[in-house]
């Protein structure tokens, strides 16, 4: 199954990432209208990761396979989604056979081959008790490394991945209860005087581990974006913000010190 469009397509506002990124974006979802109660000043956030990896196949590849793709949708730190999300819905170009691709249990993804990058549309359907709503994605399928002046490699692929964070605002007591002791999710700090409801049993590790991705092959390939590993980010950046500007301090005054015989200079001129 190929991309048969008829040039190759670049996404002009998403750069390729060959390494760590920045936190990018917060998506906050409505309340489900079941008639549940709400517990009020209460929001739970579930870190995702969407993007993809790609493969080049080699120069003995078909014109129009040449790159092995996997488009998917993860938790930050590699866990199981299905908690949270019932389904993923991925709308790839409309040259492939079956377009609409669903896919009903973690791990929601899909692998594909072809020549052609374009825009994936992903729809994520949530548990009744979690939102009532779909949350729509959109991703740039990235085959090609951004500069064109890069040697592709069989062995490493290209790697684009955005981070989101869904909140869910208002949980109903039983979202609560199913998700206050899941890894994937991250749970509020409750106001004083809140009793949390009782847990409901936690589902079998097993049945768990088939759902997460710690195991993917590609996990090598993902990015890091842990809470740790941005802090050391943003620590490295700011040593080289105050080396540049320690730079631009001795600029500065080696500038002063260059200027300061002329000046004096034309202090005698006027005295004459």
């Amino acid at each position: 199954m190929t991309n048969s469009s008829s040039s190759k397509m670049h996404s002009q506002d998403r750069p390729e990432i060959s390494g760590s990124t920045t936190k990018s974006q917060r998506t906050k979802m409505g309340k489900p209208e079941d008639g549940e109660k709400k517990l009020k000043d209460i929001e739970i956030s579930v870190p995702i990761v969407y993007g993809n990896v790609a493969f080049w196949l080699g120069k003995k590849a078909s014109e129009y396979q040449s790159h092995k793709w996997t488009v998917y949708v993860r938790g930050a730190t590699n866990e199981d989604l299905g908690v949270v999300i019932k389904r993923a819905v991925f709308q790839l170009h409309s040259s492939f056979n079956s377009p609409t691709r669903i896919v009903e249990t973690p791990p929601f993804e899909l692998s594909e081959a072809g020549w052609g990058e374009f825009e994936i549309a992903i729809t994520l359907f949530f548990h009744s008790d979690v939102c009532d709503k779909p949350l729509n994605l959109y991703h740039h399928l990235k085959l090609y490394p951004e500069d064109e002046s890069t040697t592709m490699s069989t062995k490493k692929p290209v790697v684009v991945e955005f981070y989101d964070e869904i909140a869910f605002p208002e949980p109903s007591e039983s979202f609560l209860a199913r998700v206050q002791n899941h890894p994937a999710v991250t749970f509020p700090r409750l106001p004083g005087g809140f009793t949390l409801p009782p847990p409901l049993p936690v589902e079998d590790a097993n049945r768990r581990k088939r759902g997460d991705t710690k195991d993917n092959p590609l996990t090598q390939w993902f990015m890091n974006f842990s809470e740790a590993d941005e802090l050391l980010q943003l620590a490295a950046a700011r040593q080289q913000v105050q080396a540049h500007i320690a730079k631009l301090r001795r600029q500065i005054s080696l500038i002063d010190a260059q200027r300061q015989p002329l000046k004096s200079c034309s202090d005698q001129l006027n005295l004459l």
